[in-house]
C-alpha cells in the first residue's frame, strides 16, 4: 500500500524497526512500481506531501532523515527532483530508475514557473515526466527490480514484475492505437506530456496554467491564437478543471480532455487506471474534434 506522504509518519520507528522494509519514493509512478513490486512485502511510502509537486518540493531536514532511513529510496531521475541532487542519500540503498534512460530524454527549452507557496522553479532542458511514456515506464520498472528484490527479500519480485510489465504493455498498445497517420496538434494546459506526445502520436503545445485555476481573458487569448497556429482543436488538461474553465474554452470551439500527469497520486484509481480514463477521455475528444 502506498501511504500518501512521509510528513505524517515521521513519529513512526525507524524503519530498521519496522516490521516490514520501508520503501521511499520520490513521486507517485515509481511508488506505485515499488508497490506492485514489493507487494505486502513492504510499506511504500511518498516523501512528498500530499498535494505537493515533486518538481518543485524541498524537503527539510527532519524529512532528509526519515528518507535517509529507508531501507530503499526510489527515485524517478531525469532531473524530476532536483533536491536529490544535493541530499546525502546511501548510495548502496538508493536506485534512480532513470539511469539508462539518457539517450531517450527529450531537450525542452528551459521554463521557469511558479508553483504557488513554493515558489518558483525552472525545467532545465529535459522533459522530466518520463513514465508517460509506457515503455520507458516499464524499463524504469525493470531497473528498479533487482533493488527491490535485495531490500525486500519476501517479495515475489520476479512474478510480480512480469505482471506489471505485461499491464504496462497492455497499456502502452491502447495508447499506440490512439492516432493513426500523422501526429495530432492538441494544447495541453501545463508542459509535462513531452513524453506523451512523443510516443503517441500527438504534436503537443504547451501552455503555463495554474491547475484548478479559471484562465483569465489574456489566457484564453493566447489559447486562441495557438490553436489557430497550430490547428489543435483539443486541450488536454492536466487535472479536472472548474466548470466555468471548461466553458470558457468550449466556447473556444476546442474539444477537452483530462490526462493527469501523475507525478502525484491520481484522485481515483492507481497508476494504470487513471493512465486507461486519460486515454478513454482523449480518444472522445479527438472524436468530437473531428465532427
Amino acid at each position: 500500500m502506498i501511504r500518501a506522504t512521509l510528513a505524517a509518519l515521521l513519529l513512526a520507528a525507524p524503519a530498521a524497526a519496522q516490521n516490514r522494509p520501508v520503501i521511499v519514493a520520490d513521486s507517485y509512478p515509481v511508488a506505485y512500481f515499488a508497490g506492485r513490486l514489493a507487494g505486502d512485502a513492504a510499506e511504500v511510502r511518498l516523501a512528498v506531501p500530499e498535494g505537493r509537486d515533486p518538481a518543485s518540493w524541498r524537503p527539510g531536514l527532519a524529512e532528509i532523515v526519515e528518507i535517509q532511513a529507508a531501507d530503499l529510496i526510489v527515485l524517478n531521475g531525469s532531473g524530476l527532483s532536483d533536491w536529490t541532487t544535493r541530499a546525502a542519500l546511501p548510495r548502496a540503498r538508493t536506485v534512480d530508475t532513470g539511469r539508462g534512460l539518457e539517450g531517450d530524454l527529450i531537450a525542452t527549452d528551459t521554463i521557469t514557473h511558479s508553483h504557488g507557496a513554493e515558489g518558483s522553479h525552472s525545467h532545465e532542458g529535459v522533459a522530466t515526466h518520463t513514465w508517460l511514456d509506457l515503455g520507458l515506464a516499464s524499463r524504469q520498472a525493470e531497473a528498479l527490480a533487482p533493488a527491490l528484490a535485495r531490500a525486500v527479500p519476501g517479495a515475489d519480485v520476479e512474478g510480480a514484475l512480469a505482471a506489471l510489465l505485461s499491464d504496462l504493455s497492455a497499456l502502452d498498445a491502447a495508447w499506440d492505437g490512439l492516432v493513426d497517420g500523422e501526429p495530432v496538434p492538441v494544447i495541453v494546459s501545463h508542459p509535462r506530456y513531452e513524453y506523451l506526445g512523443a510516443a503517441y502520436g500527438l504534436d503537443v503545445s504547451a501552455l503555463d496554467w495554474a491547475a484548478g485555476a479559471v484562465p483569465d481573458a489574456d489566457q484564453l487569448a493566447a489559447l486562441g491564437a495557438l490553436a489557430a497556429e497550430t490547428g489543435a482543436r483539443v486541450l488536454v488538461w492536466e487535472a479536472e478543471p472548474p466548470d466555468a474553465a471548461r466553458a470558457a474554452v468550449a466556447a473556444l470551439g476546442l474539444a477537452q480532455a483530462v490526462v493527469p500527469s501523475l507525478a502525484v497520486p491520481p484522485v481515483q484509481g492507481d497508476f494504470a487506471a487513471a493512465m486507461q480514463a486519460g486515454l478513454t477521455d482523449l480518444q472522445a475528444a479527438l472524436s468530437d474534434a473531428v465532427r
